[in-house]
């Protein structure tokens, strides 16, 4: 199931606190930084999704 943009963002604070905090090893860095960009991508198609869909709605107003 795919995660909302709020749990996203979410996720991605526990990651950075996580990696503020500890010194993780090189294996577990890795997975951190890889699941981070993961939902940096998601987070982005969702906001030009919400861009686009209210640009449109805007657009549609009488």
């Amino acid at each position: 199931m795919e995660m909302t943009y709020t749990e996203a963002v979410q996720r991605l604070r526990a990651i950075v606190a996580e990696m503020e905090q500890d010194t993780p090893d090189v294996d577990l860095l890795l997975e951190r930084v890889k699941e981070a960009g993961q939902l940096i991508t998601s987070c982005r198609e969702k906001l030009f999704r919400a861009d686009g869909e209210i640009k449109k709605t805007l657009e549609d107003l009488p």
